[in-house]
């Protein structure tokens, strides 16, 4: 289980980095945005290519972020089914979802998408906009961001399992969007108390 654990932080890792790195392509987009408009507007010039670079990189930030948001427990859940149930029974949750629902999900995405990326490849599929780009770079972002979540879901089975065998502390981070808005009002009170 040492193995398995250590994989488990490689791939939390791993996913940490492509996070690190997705947030920047946010800025890029915004960029690549707000340039189209002023081209647009300023210039009277526009082209599909600006559009696609823009659906791109959108598409690039959501596929690629899925391993980090389920590792951040940043994903959909059913909080009001798995907030009754304590830490173990979430585990067991976690797990058995993860193990019969999760993973086949994500590895039926992977190998299906595999394919058209592929074909998106070799064929040199070209956007049918006029000025549009090459399709391939967009077409594979689907197959890596479905690895990545796939990596992702089995670090999680591996935490899971490992908690439940008493070898780790909970690691599901448990975070209550509320308390921000406690600490935040709880700062505004100080500041004010201050200012009297």
């Amino acid at each position: 289980m040492s193995f398995l654990l250590f994989l488990s932080k490689a791939i939390d890792a791993l996913n940490e980095r492509v996070g690190a790195f997705v947030k920047w392509l946010i800025l890029v987009a915004v960029i690549v945005c707000t340039a189209n408009a002023i081209m647009r507007y300023a210039f009277n010039y526009s082209s599909n290519g600006f559009l696609e670079v823009q659906w791109y990189l959108y598409g690039a930030v959501f596929m690629l972020y899925g391993g980090l948001a389920l590792r951040r427990n940043q994903h959909v859940r059913i909080d009001l089914i798995a907030g009754r149930f304590s830490p173990r029974g979430q585990a067991w949750l976690d797990l058995l979802g993860g193990l019969i629902f999760l993973l086949p999900v994500v590895l039926l995405m992977l190998y299906d998408s595999w394919g058209m990326a592929a074909l998106a490849i070799v064929s040199g599929e070209m956007s049918s906009d006029p000025g549009g780009l090459i399709r391939w770079p967009a077409k594979i972002l689907i197959p890596i961001g479905f690895l990545l979540l796939a990596l992702q879901g089995f670090s999680e089975v591996i935490k899971r399992a490992a908690f439940l065998m008493g070898l780790i502390d909970d690691p599901t981070p448990r975070s209550n969007p509320l308390d921000d808005v406690t600490d935040l009002q709880e700062a505004v009170k100080e500041i004010a108390a201050e200012k009297r």
